[in-house]
């Protein structure tokens, strides 16, 4: 079964480049076959708000939306969990 066969609900991954967290996570995603989209803090800033107001003010990545969730540096496992409920 494709990815956009199967019922998900839409996951956005906040992350910036060279974080070794949100490597993981993405990897861990695209393993699961979990679609997401990704948004890089540096370059938006609006992204980098959305983050700030759900972690204490501060940038910390990953930070994942899924399922109406905030999700400050989750496992593949609670992203995938909340995107297949």
């Amino acid at each position: 079964m494709s990815a956009t066969s199967r019922k998900q609900a839409p996951v956005t991954v906040y992350t910036r480049p060279g974080c070794p967290h949100s490597f993981l996570l993405r990897r861990g995603l695209r393993r699961r076959r979990i679609d997401f989209t990704e948004v890089n803090i540096w370059a938006d800033p609006h992204g980098a708000a959305a983050v700030r107001a759900v972690a204490a003010g501060n940038e910390t990545v990953p930070t994942v939306h899924v399922a109406g969730q905030w999700l400050v540096n989750p496992s593949t496992a609670q992203v995938d969990q909340l995107a297949r409920q």
